[in-house]
């Protein structure tokens, strides 16, 4: 297949970063844009979370706010899709602009605030796949959910998406990590988060639950989540979220006000993660996130503890051509190893 991103790439960056994205979506609801035929290679199949995927590469949340596109984008050769973030009722966000490219960095800054339209819309869209696939599975989509900014209870907020989303997604992802609503992060506090867990795996019990977490968490607060992630049987744990941090970057946008994603989130995230596979003794699964532009990245935190990957910011800069290089580099990597499978290589640096 030829890739045309090198042409639309250029066009889409010179356009304001919002506006570029809502084009990129119509393009896939569309069906602008080609899919990949190539089936995966075996060695990249991956059972966890009690699911079969065909690869571990994933998108990330966020590209896919509202659930219009997930079956394009598992066309795009993606192993799975997370939708989401998704609040109960609609919310605007913060105001624009709130989402800013480092192309020097190979990063993006956004505060966009959880901007999405509602558990009601985004339930439909969902329950609409389902009735067009004739209730089988056309890949594998998670749901990714998060509190409302004005939200008198926000771990009901959590209760209700679970509730409503779980039946129409093979996952769930509890979003605590987000840095743009505030307060959000202190869900991840002993209590708060030990009241959330137990009232979210109380209400959906036999639903697979993923846990996102920040990668600004010093090592007491790794400690307690991953205390209490092994002792609620929460199933899996995505590593990791923006950053509020910034490390030396040297893009036009650097100072602004948000979480930052990207390659100069790569290093940080990835020590997180390699310490929550030990925090955890490998009892939950962990999907590796933050930073990945290659093979080799994905690679890396595979070997430090993920046995699943996303990524999203990388295809700003890299186009959806990217997903099955990092395949590709990834059956390379395994062979060069001795490796015959991914979850032979899972954990491999410690």
């Amino acid at each position: 297949m030829i890739d045309l991103y090198p042409l639309a790439g250029p066009l889409l960056r010179a356009i304001d970063p919002e506006t570029a994205h809502r084009m990129t979506v119509n393009a896939l609801r569309f069906g602008l844009v080609p899919g990949v035929a190539d089936k995966d290679a075996p060695e990249l199949a991956v059972s966890a979370l009690g699911l079969q995927f065909s690869n571990p590469v994933g998108l990330a949340a966020g590209f896919d706010k509202n659930a219009e596109v997930p079956d394009a984008m598992l066309n795009q050769g993606f192993g799975f899709v997370e939708i989401g973030s998704v609040t109960p009722k609609p919310q605007a966000g913060n105001p624009r602009p709130r989402l800013f490219r480092l192309p020097e960095d190979q990063a993006v800054i956004n505060r966009n605030g959880f901007n999405n339209d509602g558990l009601d819309v985004i339930e439909r869209r969902m329950k609409a796949r389902r009735v067009k696939s004739g209730g089988k599975s056309r890949g594998i989509v998670g749901a990714n959910i998060g509190a409302n900014k004005d939200s008198a209870d926000r771990t009901e907020d959590y209760v209700t998406g679970l509730k409503r989303l779980a039946p129409l997604s093979d996952y769930v992802t509890i979003n605590i990590s987000s840095p743009n609503t505030p307060g959000l992060r202190d869900l991840q506090g002993a209590e708060e988060l030990d009241d959330l867990l137990g009232r979210v795996k109380a209400a959906g019990d036999g639903v697979t639950i993923v846990l996102k977490v920040a990668p600004d968490l010093d090592a007491e607060g790794r400690r307690i989540i991953a205390d209490l992630a092994v002792r609620h049987a929460i199933d899996g744990m995505i590593i990791s979220n923006t950053t509020i941090a910034r490390p030396d970057l040297k893009g036009h946008h650097r100072d602004e006000v948000g979480g930052l994603s990207g390659v100069p989130l790569f290093e940080a995230s990835t020590a997180v993660l390699a310490d929550m596979y030990k925090l955890t003794g490998g009892k939950i699964t962990l999907i590796g996130a933050g930073g990945i532009s290659s093979g080799a990245d994905a690679y890396a935190k595979i070997r430090a503890g993920a046995t699943l990957v996303q990524l999203y910011t990388a295809l700003v800069y890299q186009g959806p051509a990217l997903v099955g290089r990092i395949k590709a580099d990834l059956v390379d990597l395994l062979k060069r190893d001795g490796f015959t499978s991914v979850s032979d290589a899972v954990g491999t640096s410690h």
